[in-house]
């Protein structure tokens, strides 16, 4: 039973429950009818409590449900608030935990509510494109005024139950609970109360019958459009949730629901939510493991090591310290470790300077790191990573120590962002012990992590990294082994593309400003500079020996050769000021691209923002399907979270994948055969991968 029904003397309790989060999906839906049904048809029965099993109240729509026909099925979530509107009997919502969307919706059209201290409250649907669409915009307005509300639906964040209490003149909550342990009982006694309240047949209170207006009427609805549209840019929910709380100052209750239920089903379409919702769920899916049971055993990680004290280093050494895990680091000399450590305490001053962390935090975190100059001093550590130089040489030195030093059932972790974890596994004894932990940097900030996963890593390792991942709060993506993982490995072709368009009649600003319009945070030239020019160089040395048969553009080795190697030079693609990030055109890079083009005896063209985005796009995607092809990345959603949390694809889109599906993928290869016969790209690349073909001739898509 997804909704439990149990009479105590003369007030009957409905308890929702639906794990995790007690979803409100068909079966629930039912069970909160039929169990109104029974109270209102029992004369024993005075009042009724809703409340929830567990660690919940409702977390809202069941996402299990998205998309399915399940989710409009009768009785849905208005059918079910209008029967709760409805009932003879009082019905009282003893609110705790979570109560979120349609959770909170729910409890809005019972008669009275109390709630537990420490309850999270919110309307998030604007963080999946969507307005509320069960009432919330028109009742949350009538119990906390305009303004709060307002506030509360367009953010989506939650807000606790107390403070919400104490705000001037509020009739959300009817009365707090003394404590979640309280609550049950304070509930049965609230509903007896009000049951001998209502005795004499006197109306039930309903929050659609409150008033609901501003004082400030427009100027207030203009000034808030003004602040939300700022801020909103690429997403319409922001902006329609202003429409619709407008709405309920202006219109009657029931005008004002038809009015948020045609925004919501209009916003439901659109791409936007789409994607917003894709990533939701991708997000939820990355954490499954297809042959790595969710009951795997996990091993118990109380200590970190972190191996070197460099940016990434200390990076990740702080994620650790951030959740409660004391870390012990390790490097060669002690100049060294004390240069991270302080650049350790300069970014977590920085935090407290900014209010965003509190002194006493801080100096816990910082008690929970210890150094070292010896490899014995990690002997107890339950996971060790390595974060050094990325050469097979020095990392096969680390891996042959720590084999020796590391005690039996400690996990052994690579920070490498391509190398072979495979081999770096064979260099020790235990590689069922050995995985790929690709933090990407700044490591403290970006929340993708890249499990890669050896071929004898083992599933309770696993298992393990994946909920260290989320305790650290990362998004944890697997990945397989092969040269760049999945993002650097896609990454690689959208530079390749890059290097074409310069050669034929691009300049990096143009290049850049097209995609970045397009919505990515930044475009291939100035994320070179910001990463360094130099480790681009490197890796195509590697590939022209490699690889001698593939094709580059070689205006990046000409830019590495004048000593441009981006922001931490100065100069690279775009000049740089010392203290700022501003990418300054260069007119001598301009020359020298104009140069070579010319050497290459290669007439420029002009050259579309259209075709710009497609050649890099398209590029991530049919590298991507190749991924897919060789079981690198199990599901398509994987790669559009390594991109989205990672890469700084715009998020409005979904990621590479989810927008080659919504283009349409027989699109996508029109375009790529276009680029094929382009004599100066490589048309070789531009045939579809085998996947990407066969979903085309079948008519299907990626996700």
């Amino acid at each position: 039973m997804t909704a439990e029904y149990k009479v105590h003397g003369d007030v009957a309790v409905i308890t929702l429950n639906n794990p995790p989060v007690n979803g409100l999906g068909y079966d629930t839906r039912i069970g909160i009818t039929n169990g109104l049904a029974l109270a209102n048809a029992d004369a024993a029965v005075k009042s009724i409590v809703l409340t929830g099993a567990g660690k919940a109240f409702s977390g809202g729509a069941d996402i299990r449900e998205f998309g399915t026909p399940k989710a409009l099925q009768d009785p849905n979530l208005l059918s079910v608030i209008l029967a709760v509107e409805n009932s003879a009997k009082p019905v009282v919502a003893a609110v705790h935990s979570v109560a979120m969307g349609g959770g909170l919706e729910l409890a809005l059209g019972c008669h009275y509510r109390i709630a537990a201290p420490g309850c999270n409250v919110a309307l998030p649907e604007v963080k999946l494109g969507l307005i509320p669409g069960a009432g919330g915009t028109q009742r949350l307005p009538r119990v906390l005024g305009v303004e709060a509300a307002l506030n509360m639906i367009v953010s989506g964040e939650p807000v606790k139950s107390e403070l919400l209490a104490s705000l001037p003149g509020q009739k959300l909550f009817d009365k707090m609970a003394a404590s979640p342990g309280s609550l049950a009982e304070e509930a049965l006694a609230l509903a007896r109360e009000v049951a001998a309240k209502h005795a004499d047949g006197s109306a039930l209170p309903l929050v659609r019958n409150l008033p609901c207006k501003h004082p400030l009427g427009d100027a207030y609805f203009q000034f808030a459009r003004n602040m939300v549209g700022g801020m909103s840019k690429n997403f319409p929910a922001p902006l329609k949730c202003v429409d619709a709380v407008e709405a309920a100052t202006t219109k009657k209750f029931d005008e004002g629901m038809q009015f948020e239920r045609e925004i919501f089903i209009n916003l439901m379409w659109t791409p936007e939510c789409r994607a917003l919702r894709h990533i939701f769920q991708a997000e939820r899916a990355a954490s499954k493991i297809p042959d790595v049971p969710s009951d795997t055993p996990v091993r118990d990680i109380k200590a970190v090591a972190v191996i070197g004290a460099g940016t990434m280093g200390g990076g990740i050494t702080m994620n650790f310290l951030n959740a409660g895990i004391p870390v012990k680091m390790l490097e060669m000399k002690q100049e060294a470790l004390d240069r991270g450590i302080a650049t350790i305490r300069k970014n977590y001053e920085a935090q407290v300077k900014k209010g965003k962390l509190k002194a006493d935090k801080y100096e816990q975190r910082m008690a929970l790191l210890s150094t070292t100059l010896d490899y014995n001093d990690l002997k107890d550590a339950d996971m060790v990573i390595e974060a050094v130089f990325e050469d097979m040489g020095v990392k096969e030195a680390v891996f042959k120590k720590l084999d020796e030093v590391m005690k039996p059932g400690a996990i052994l972790a690579s920070n490498t962002s391509t190398l072979d974890v495979n081999k770096i596994a064979s260099f020790t004894k235990r590689p069922e012990d050995v995985v790929g932990l690709h933090f990407f940097s700044p490591a403290n900030v970006m929340k993708l992590l890249e499990v890669v996963r050896g071929a004898k890593t083992a599933k309770d390792v696993m298992a393990t990294v994946m909920g260290v991942g989320k305790k650290i709060k990362k998004t944890a993506v697997v990945s397989g082994v092969c040269d760049g993982f999945i993002g650097n490995r896609m990454i690689e072709q959208y530079g390749r593309q890059g290097g074409f368009l310069l050669d034929e009649g691009c300049t990096p600003a143009q290049v850049d400003k097209a995609i970045e319009k397009f919505g990515f945070a930044m475009g291939p030239f100035r994320m070179g500079d910001l990463a360094g020019n130099d480790i681009g160089w490197a890796i195509r040395k590697r590939r022209y020996q490699e690889k001698p048969g593939m094709k580059y553009s070689k205006t990046a080795d000409l830019l590495c050769e004048k000593g441009r190697f981006g922001q931490k030079t100065g100069a690279g693609w775009y000049d740089y000021v010392a203290g700022k990030r501003d990418a300054i055109p260069n007119q001598e890079v301009v020359e020298m691209i104009e140069a070579h083009r010319k050497s290459l005896g290669i007439t420029p063209r002009k050259i579309s923002d259209e075709e710009i985005v497609q050649r890099l796009v398209f590029s991530l995607v049919n590298e991507a399907a190749h991924i897919l092809e060789e079981g690198i990345a199990s599901k398509a959603s994987d790669i559009d979270m390594v991109y989205i949390m990672g890469y700084g694809f715009p998020v409005y889109r979904g990621g590479p994948m989810l927008y080659a599906d919504q283009v349409g993928l027989f699109n996508v290869v029109q375009a790529m055969n276009r680029f094929a016969k382009n004599p100066l790209d490589d048309a070789k690349f531009w045939q579809p991968a085998p996947l990407l073909a066969r979903l085309v001739a079948e008519g299907k898509t990626f996700n």
